[in-house]
């Protein structure tokens, strides 16, 4: 009985261990081409979708019969003035993966002093892939 209880005990501590190790991520394929939309062209659904979910932070995606949309938003800012850059959109064997950060007012920039809610919109060509959020 010990034995096997040791034996098992060895198998779970295996385990954790490999999932904690951090998986590397996967071999970059190719950068791949997008377009930020400007808030008066992302489609009408998707607006709706992210104007229920921009008081917190939330990332999603979205799709039609040509496109695929990734969304990043931020949730709530204190002010005004802030924006999102995009580090990197790029595939692998079996994801895409987006790396965006959020900025904050540049320092003696002009502010509304009200709360903000920045979201970013990347239209690309449509795929199938799983996403993976970098941000």
């Amino acid at each position: 009985m010990k034995k096997w209880l040791i034996g098992m005990l060895a198998l779970c501590v295996t385990f954790v261990a490999l999932g904690c190790g951090g998986a590397e991520k996967e071999a970059r394929l190719a950068d791949l081409d997008f377009t930020v939309m400007d808030e008066t062209t992302v489609p009408e659904e998707l607006r709706e979708l992210i104007e229920e979910r921009k008081g917190s932070a939330f990332k999603l995606t979205y799709s039609d019969s040509q496109f695929l949309y990734l969304v990043v938003g931020y949730g709530e800012q204190p002010t005004g003035g802030y924006s999102i850059q995009i580090n990197d959109l790029y595939l692998t064997e079996s994801s895409i993966y987006l790396d965006a950060d959020l900025l904050g007012p540049k320092m003696g920039e002009a502010i509304a002093e009200k709360p903000s809610y920045p979201w970013i919109v990347i239209k690309m060509e449509y795929r199938q892939e799983k996403v993976v959020f970098d941000t």
